[in-house]
């Protein structure tokens, strides 16, 4: 496995696992942007309506789900009782003219074809519906890309339900915060059951890891289209996503950092938290940023606030 960092001036430093220098604060791999707009004065758009696209400006967001969760209401907002919710598990496919991009890819295809042997005694919280067909790489061909077309696979972190494109597209970079890389080697215990190994300890893999608020807001082509925004919580190395769109304009996909619009309205904490405080913060600075832009707000797994936007493979935004 070739493991890819920069040092403190920027550099590209490749090594082998075990002998990887520590890293050394690299802020000025992402300088800090002017997120405003002319237009970020009307209000944040959180919905739109369902429609068929027939052309595309070259650059497109493809929202897909593999499949939903079946859980209790606690494991979601934490405290809010035992009734049963189920929720999507989405993912993102971004087609850009310098590379394909995954963001998450889900649950694991194994999630689909033994759940119980691939996710352990977890599936008595967190149950995967899902189809084999649901899995990432036969989404991605159902949208005409191929595996080796994905430049990029970004992990907003690596719980469970996210790592579905670990290992699945083999010309792909994959980037990650290194302090949550590093945690899911060894997380503390009441997060144990929400890593599983299998899914990201894999022979073989291009890592590029990033260094929390060092650089936060990483423009992955430098074009501002896709940038990452630390926002620890949920898990130690969360990062966001702010996607911004020829036609469409900025599309926050908060991930985990706001499960649900309770989360983004500070109703509820997330059931399962590293820190809470992290939490709190990571949400008031998303809606800083989403007020800037005037953002579409993608909350991580709402199942209403899911609903509100076009789906792929019919549908997408650009």
């Amino acid at each position: 496995m070739k493991i890819v960092e920069y040092d403190d001036k920027g550099r590209r430093i490749e090594s082998e696992p075990g002998s990887a220098p520590k890293r050394t604060p690299t802020s000025a791999l992402a300088p800090q942007p002017d997120f405003r707009r002319p237009d970020a004065a009307r209000s944040p758009v959180t919905q739109t309506q369902p429609r068929r696209r027939s052309s595309s400006s070259g650059i497109e967001l493809h929202m897909f789900q593999t499949g939903t969760l079946r859980t209790k209401l606690k494991y979601i907002k934490m405290n809010q009782g035992e009734s049963d919710f189920e929720i999507p598990v989405p993912w993102f496919l971004i087609k850009h003219p310098q590379g394909n991009v995954v963001i998450d890819g889900g649950n694991a295809v194994e999630a689909a074809i033994d759940k119980r042997g691939h996710w352990g005694a977890v599936v008595d919280a967190y149950d995967p519906i899902m189809d084999v067909a649901d899995n990432c790489v036969d989404q991605c061909r159902s949208v005409g890309v191929e595996p080796h077309s994905v430049r990029y696979v970004l992990q907003s972190h690596l719980h469970l339900d996210h790592t579905g494109a670990i290992g699945r597209f083999p010309r792909a970079q994959h980037i990650v915060q290194r302090i949550e890389y590093d945690y899911a080697f060894n997380p503390h215990w009441f997060s144990k059951g929400a890593y599983i190994r299998a899914d990201f300890d894999r022979p073989g893999l291009d890592w590029k890891f990033l260094g929390g608020e060092y650089t936060d807001n990483y423009d992955l082509f430098g074009d501002g289209t896709i940038r990452m925004i630390f926002t620890p919580g949920h898990a130690p190395g969360h990062q966001s996503f702010l996607i911004t769109l020829p036609n469409t304009g900025p599309v926050l996909l908060t991930i985990d950092a706001a499960y649900t619009l309770d989360h983004w309205n500070d109703l509820a904490l997330p059931g399962l938290v590293v820190s809470s405080a992290d939490a709190a913060n990571s949400v008031a600075k998303l809606r800083k940023i989403a007020g800037l832009t005037n953002a579409m707000v993608v909350t991580g797994h709402d199942p209403k606030n899911w609903e509100s936007f076009l789906k792929a493979p019919h549908d997408f935004y650009d």
